[in-house]
Formats: C-alpha cells, sequence, structure tokens
C-alpha cells in the first residue's frame, strides 16, 4: 500500500465545494481539464497539447514540502459534485505579498465557482499576506470580473507569455490589500 505525503496546508471550507491540497488521485482530472484548448490558452503555463508526465509533475511539486507555491483543489465531492472542479493557487512572493492563479473547468463555467474560490481564499489568507495580486489575460474578462466581485482593483495593464499560444499575451493586473 502505497501511503500519501499529507501536504501541510489549509483546508478551506466553503457551503459548495472545499479548497483542498492536491493528491495523487487528483492527477486523472487535472490532465482531462488542462487538456482543453480552452482551459490551457487562459493560463500562463499550461501548454497544449499537454505532455507526457506534466501533470504527474505539477502534482508532485504541488505535494513537495518545500514549494513555494501552495495549490488547491476545488473539491465539490461534499456537494456530490467533482473531486476536481478547478484549481486554485498561491505562490508566495516577497514583502508579505503572494499571487493568486486559478483555472475552472468548463462544466464548471458561469457558476459562480471562481468569484467563490477567490471569495474563500481571500477570506482564509492562509499565508497570512498583506495583499492578493492576480493577471489575467485581456481576452478573458470573465476572469477579471471575478477579481473585481472579489475586491481586487485594478493595477494596470502588462503583458505575460502564455505557453499554450506560444505568444506573449496583454494581460490586466489586480491587487488586494487584505
Amino acid at each position: 500500500m502505497e501511503m500519501e505525503t499529507i501536504v501541510t496546508q489549509d483546508v478551506i471550507e466553503t457551503e459548495r465545494f472545499v479548497l483542498r491540497p492536491l493528491r495523487k488521485s487528483d492527477m486523472g482530472l487535472i490532465e482531462m481539464y488542462a487538456s482543453d484548448k480552452r482551459v490551457a490558452c487562459m493560463t500562463t503555463s499550461i501548454p497544449h497539447p499537454v505532455p507526457p508526465g506534466m501533470t504527474e509533475a505539477f502534482v508532485t511539486r504541488a505535494m513537495a514540502n518545500d514549494r513555494d507555491e501552495d495549490v488547491w483543489a476545488m473539491d465539490g465531492h461534499k456537494s456530490g459534485g467533482a473531486e476536481v472542479m478547478g484549481i486554485i493557487s498561491l505562490t508566495r512572493m516577497d514583502r508579505n505579498q503572494s499571487e493568486v492563479g486559478y483555472w475552472v473547468a468548463p462544466p464548471f463555467w458561469n457558476t459562480g465557482l471562481a468569484s467563490d474560490a477567490v471569495q474563500a481564499l481571500v477570506d482564509a489568507n492562509p499565508m497570512a499576506n498583506a495583499t492578493m495580486f492576480a493577471s489575467v489575460f485581456q481576452d478573458n474578462p470573465a476572469s477579471a470580473r471575478v477579481l473585481t466581485h472579489c475586491g481586487f482593483e485594478y493595477l494596470g495593464d502588462a503583458e505575460s507569455f502564455s505557453v499554450a499560444r506560444d505568444a506573449t499575451v496583454p494581460t490586466w493586473t489586480y491587487s488586494r490589500k487584505l
């Protein structure tokens, strides 16, 4: 029997779902959803197609004790939903700040899941940060609405490289004081 490492990371409960650390058993759903071009193209880091071994490496990094990013599954199991409906993360930055990143699986788009997950992370503030940042591609206004809905304020325009698009894409950057 293979024992699974328990990651020291907060579990954040909401009415609809739980934000919980990733586990090896999440790899199939993560890979299935991340392989959707519509998901990959709205992230900086997910390539399309997803290469062999990438999802396992991602989950392994998320479970490591020396990680610089805490990653949670949006787990709807408690309300009869899927065990992975999306991913949300906080990457540690200097000066008591972190960067929020998230994606939601297409079957759960337009359900308020992203807004609820971001709000739950802001409310829990598991890294006890003074500020959270987030960036979204300018061709993803739904994601920008998630951030403003959760009290993030527009900071300015920038650009980030998208691996799936193999291009630099204009972004909007937001921050939230905590």
